[in-house]
């Protein structure tokens, strides 16, 4: 197999280097559905031979199954050759009273349950716990998971156990990853996070990181990493239709028709809709890395070649003018974009 090499871009302020395409790593830990081995393995190898080199990960994911799986995948690579993030947020603790299988969407063994903890010995024993899991002697990146309910912990206690650890170069940087975009912005305005984890707010059908964490990162210098740029699947197909998911729920007609007629602009562009999905966060010069969910070696295929197409310019000034994005995504002459225009 012909291994390539791909685009890097730093996370500001560290050490810390990704490649354009990131491989999310929820899918391997049986997410929905179950996932062979030997096809997470498979989607390993063959993301690495087309040279993506940041992989994430977390506890949450299969109850340790993606750590694992991940860490035995990686485990006979040169480890300054990629970076691996994982989370704390949820410590994984035995579970008391086991009905068979995880209730929280991975098909596992539900003897370990997950357990909030953003404290300061929640963090260490979370970071120790998943260094037992993959097998690896660090974590480049760290992120608070999902700590919605839990701003004064995470800010007070957890990020600064993180900050910590990035200091003493336990960790090569820090921040926090969510599905909402407005306590983003407080983790890069207020705490010493370096970059964020954006969920599904960037995207060709929600925007609204534009009001908060875009603008906090691009002040302040810090980095973004955007995920769930499918919206949980409505973007995910060249003709969207009903019954399909959007933010895990079945998706409103009004919001199928939007993204119909966004894929009848992509058409008319030489494109298609889940391209478009993946290109339309690098519009924005803070975000260095789009990361998705890879299940095998023909879905890391599939990604690659959608990730890799080029996007015409003219596309989102179409969207643009037609009120299908906001007016005030960036532009090709937005200054900071050069470095980010296909």
């Amino acid at each position: 197999m012909t291994h390539r090499t791909r685009g890097h871009r730093k996370i500001t302020n560290t050490p810390v280097e990704l490649t354009d395409l990131g491989f999310g790593a929820s899918v391997i830990g049986n997410l929905y559905r179950v996932t062979p081995p030997h096809d997470a393995q498979a989607a390993i190898e063959a993301a690495w031979a087309v040279g993506i080199r940041y992989f994430d990960t977390a506890p949450h994911y299969g109850l340790g199954l993606s750590e694992r799986r991940l860490g035995a995948a990686l485990r006979d690579r040169p480890r300054d050759a990629y970076a691996v993030s994982s989370k704390v947020g949820r410590l994984l603790v035995p579970n008391e009273q086991p009905r068979g299988i995880d209730t929280e969407g991975f098909v596992v063994p539900d003897d370990l349950r997950r357990q909030w903890d953003f404290s300061r010995d929640g963090v260490l024993r979370s970071i120790e716990a998943t260094l037992e899991r993959t097998g690896l002697d660090r974590l480049d990146i760290v992120y608070l998971h999902d700590p919605d309910d839990h701003w004064r912990q995470a800010a007070e206690e957890a990020m600064p156990a993180l900050a910590d650890l990035r200091d003493q170069g336990v960790i090569g940087a820090i921040g926090a990853g969510m599905n909402q975009s407005a306590m983003l912005a407080r983790f890069l305005r207020e705490t010493a996070a370096d970059l964020v984890m954006l969920a599904g707010r960037y995207t060709l059908l929600d925007q609204s990181a534009l009001d908060d964490v875009l603008p906090a990162a691009r002040e302040l210098g810090k980095s973004v990493v955007a995920v769930g740029v499918f919206n949980s699947g409505l973007l995910s197909s060249d003709r969207p239709a009903e019954g399909m998911k959007y933010d895990y729920q079945d998706a409103p007609p009004a919001l199928v028709a939007r993204a119909r007629a966004i894929a009848d602009v992509c058409a008319a562009h030489g494109t298609t809709l889940p391209a478009a999905a993946i290109a339309f966060p690098r519009t924005h010069p803070s975000i260095i890395n789009i990361t998705l969910g890879m299940r095998n070696a023909e879905q890391v295929a599939q990604n690659v070649e959608l990730h890799d197409q080029r996007i015409a310019e003219h596309l989102w000034d179409d969207l643009r003018a037609r009120g299908l994005i906001r007016s005030d995504v960036p532009t090709a002459n937005d200054p900071g974009r050069s470095s980010q225009c296909l």
